[in-house]
């Protein structure tokens, strides 16, 4: 059975860091990419990055700059998103999101963790 679980959000100050976790469990093979994504009050799911365990390539949305950073600790089936310099608009659940393959596709992603809520603020 595939489950993910996020973890790691909780209340920051603007300018803060966090290192989100997306813990992975249940793939029987390793052909398989996690992806994140969050959605913000009033505002809809955006993609930030995905990786894929198989090859290791990584890709980010279009709106990511360097304050986002993914990777992944293999041998702990551990998949993390690193932000830094956090802002206000930054506000929002986090989800780590799974499907089958060797490459991150657009969508759709098969399998959802619950989420973790990042809330900032000064």
């Amino acid at each position: 059975e595939v489950q993910l679980q996020a973890s790691g959000g909780g209340l920051v100050q603007v300018g803060g860091s966090l290192r989100l976790s997306c813990a992975a469990s249940g793939f029987v093979f390793d052909d398989y990419v996690i992806a994140w994504f969050r959605q913000a009050p009033g505002k809809e799911r955006q993609g930030i990055a995905c990786i894929s365990r198989s090859s290791g390539e990584m890709h980010y949305g279009d709106f990511v700059g360097g304050r986002f950073s993914i990777s992944s600790d293999n041998a702990n089936k551990m998949v993390y998103l690193q932000i830094n310099n956090l802002k206000a608009e930054d506000t929002a659940v986090y989800y780590c999101a799974a499907t089958w393959g060797s490459s991150c596709p657009g969508d759709p992603y098969d399998y959802w963790g619950q989420g973790t809520l990042v809330t900032v603020s000064s």
